[in-house]
């Protein structure tokens, strides 16, 4: 990063404390001998400002903004009288409004898609997984016996729908909560009833001049962020696997190397996998093949970066350049012919840097233009119209490629795919898929505990460092970790993703790691398939003898480098099913304020989960560690015990001590 110390003064920080991914570290190297300007170093002559960071500046009306003092929080109030933790309150219910927003969002588009297949509106896609689609369906009660696929899948959207558009009851994902949360949810009034409704309530209540009481807002803030994590981020996971498939393990090679000199590198960046599946089709297609040859090169090449990126690595073990942070450093390298993007964490810098490098840059979604990008419009019902010509503005490019081409020769290869379907199948085999095994192993003190480490990278952190650190030290600690969006890929690139990963485990966890032939680090996807966690946790808990409810669990959550709006939202609807879920980077409250107290222990008095924060990963990890092994304690399993095999009854009555 570049900090400014006064006029016409500059130092510039060294690469080693920006990123601790070598690539990325020689693509800003060259960037900056380039005369190219990316986040990196944007990030220092950007500083934040203090008031804000803190959520103590409320822009809700046109009398302000109200700025009120971090360091005596209680000494003012707003023009219109309001205090530091109503302030507080809908900042962040505003922020948790608009993550919910585009995963629900996202959502919608999958339900449609998925509808509009399910008729034969849209030939290019078909059902991939039947099997799924009969077992979500009749999870929610639909009839699938002697049934045709075409009508199961019609009945299946119109069940789903209602996440949306419902005014009244309980979203349909509601049966997989377990009982005592649904009951701790009930007794809140936070059980979310439909999206639209949730999010436009929010957004009215935290209107100026509305709701004015932080411990009113955050059942509102509660039930809109349960309605991503449990209603739209669900849907667009189940639908996702139903349509392209559920991911099971699968080999995938990660980091910058995966660009190929003398190919046609194309890069598809976003979150929807629509586009990059009808992509896959595209750069087969002999024609345009043949046509990428007369042009002089070898091939076409494919890559995936960000969630649309995992969500094919994941499926189709389709390589993967790198994660947020990387999506600029990627295009210096002169080797990307053309990238393509469509929705959520695409930073608007691409566009000048892929001008730079004459890289053909192409926005795709109506949702998401930017100033400068050739938009090409991305129809579903005629998919390839959209594709074909990515992969022709591809050759084109690559035919009159101006710049030097400099590939960091890095690759790093792992396993990924670890869907809740087939994590239930790898612990017990396809007649006795079970979580048993994995809570047997918690039970008898082999496995600690199970950490989700997920979310971002960020301009304002040393990219991946922390995840890393922090997951060595969990599995060190005997704490099995799944992890999702950009943190996978970290994890991909520091050798975490492979079995032979079992030597950074404690004696414990290695032991099961290599009984199975898994990594410690199981790989689940994009940060939309955080909602495979939800299932996974809820599974734990109907398996038995871990508690009665999500809080039970033996389970913590880490963002440690987030940066998105969608971070937020998918950490308080964590908090809220129960989940103590730690956040690094920064917070949006004030310490030793009214909403701060709720938020970092007031739910969790509620039968919820809590907040916690830290910058150091190893502070994180401690943090962590220390709420598995009290929520250890609570069910008994702090002390040495024997392995004991019991039945599913016994499983259940196992009494905390």
């Amino acid at each position: 990063m570049i900090e400014v110390k006064k006029a016409g003064e500059v130092h510039i920080t060294p690469v080693k404390d920006l990123t601790a991914c070598d690539s990325t570290a020689q693509m800003i190297e060259k960037a900056r001998k380039d005369g190219v300007v990316t986040a990196f170093d944007r990030a220092a002559t950007m500083k934040p400002c203090p008031i804000g960071a803190d959520s103590a500046c409320c822009k809700h009306c046109f009398m302000g903004p109200c700025r009120l003092n971090p360091n005596d929080p209680y000494g003012k109030v707003g023009v219109c009288g309001a205090t530091v933790d109503t302030i507080q309150a809908r900042n962040f219910g505003r922020t948790v409004c608009a993550g919910t927003a585009a995963h629900v969002d996202h959502g919608m588009v999958m339900l449609e898609l998925f509808r509009q297949v399910a008729l034969g509106n849209i030939p290019e896609y078909s059902i991939q997984d039947a099997e799924k689609l009969h077992e979500v369906a009749a999870e929610l009660g639909i009839a699938t016996e002697g049934r045709e696929n075409k009508d199961i899948a019609l009945d299946l959207a119109e069940v789903l729908e209602r996440t949306y558009t419902q005014l009244d009851g309980e979203i349909p994902f509601a049966k997989r909560v377990p009982d005592k949360t649904l009951e701790t949810w009930r007794k809140a009034g936070i059980v979310p009833r439909g999206a639209m409704r949730e999010i436009m309530e929010l957004m009215h209540r935290t209107t100026m001049g509305v709701d004015q009481d932080y411990l009113n807002l955050i059942k509102q803030i509660s039930r809109t962020a349960l309605v991503d994590g449990w209603g739209g981020s669900m849907v667009a996971t189940e639908i996702s696997d139903i349509l392209f498939g559920t991911p099971k393990p699968v080999q995938a090679d990660v980091n910058m190397g995966v660009l190929k000199e003398r190919q046609v590198n194309i890069i598809i960046h976003g979150h929807e996998p629509n586009l990059f599946d009808s992509m896959l089709a595209s750069v087969i297609d002999p024609a345009l093949v043949a046509k990428a040859k007369a042009a002089g090169a070898e091939g076409i090449n494919l890559v995936g970066m960000c969630c649309s990126g995992l969500e094919m690595m994941n499926r189709r073990g389709v390589p993967h350049a790198g994660s947020f942070m990387s999506t600029e450093a990627v295009l210096v390298t002169g080797a990307v012919d053309a990238m393509a993007v469509d929705v959520q964490c695409i930073k608007q810098g691409l566009a000048s840097v892929a001008d730079c490098y004459g890289t053909k840059f192409i926005t795709t979604n109506s949702r998401a233009k930017i100033e400068g990008a050739l938009h090409i419009e991305f129809d579903e019902h005629d998919p390839r119209f959209c594709t074909d010509l990515i992969v022709e503005k591809a050759i084109e490019r690559f035919q009159n490629r101006k710049h030097p081409v400099v590939i960091p020769p890095r690759v790093d290869a792992g396993v990924h795919g670890f869907s809740h379907e087939y994590i239930n199948y790898m612990l017990g085999g396809i007649f006795r898929g079970s979580y048993q095994p994995l809570n047997d192993n918690i039970i008898n003190g082999r496995i600690r505990g199970v950490a989700g480490v997920v979310g971002c990278t960020s301009a304002r952190t040393k990219q991946d460092f922390s995840h890393v650190e922090l997951t060595k030290e969990l599995i060190k600690n005997n704490v099995l970790v799944l992890v999702s969006g950009c943190a996978q890929i970290a994890m991909a690139k520091a050798g975490l993703c492979t079995p032979e990963a079992a030597h950074f485990c404690g004696q414990g966890l290695k032991e099961v790691c290599e009984a199975v032939g898994m990594p410690p680090v199981l790989g689940l996807g994009a940060c939309i398939d955080n909602s495979r966690i939800l299932t996974a946790a809820s599974e734990m808990v109907r398996t038995g003898g871990l508690g009665q409810s999500l809080a039970d669990l033996p389970v913590a959550g880490c963002a440690p480098e987030f940066m998105s709006e969608k971070a937020i939202a998918i950490g308080q609807y964590f908090v809220a099913s129960g989940v103590f879920t730690v956040f690094g980077v920064t917070f949006p409250t004030m310490e030793k304020t009214k909403f701060h107290e709720l938020l970092f222990k007031g739910l969790e008095e509620q039968g919820m989960g809590k907040w916690g924060f830290a910058k150091d990963p190893h502070e994180m990890a401690r943090l962590m560690i220390e709420h598995i092994d009290k929520k250890r304690q609570a069910l008994g399993l702090d002390k040495g015990r024997e392995r004991v095999l019991m039945d599913m009854a016994e499983r259940r009555a196992l009494e905390t001590a």
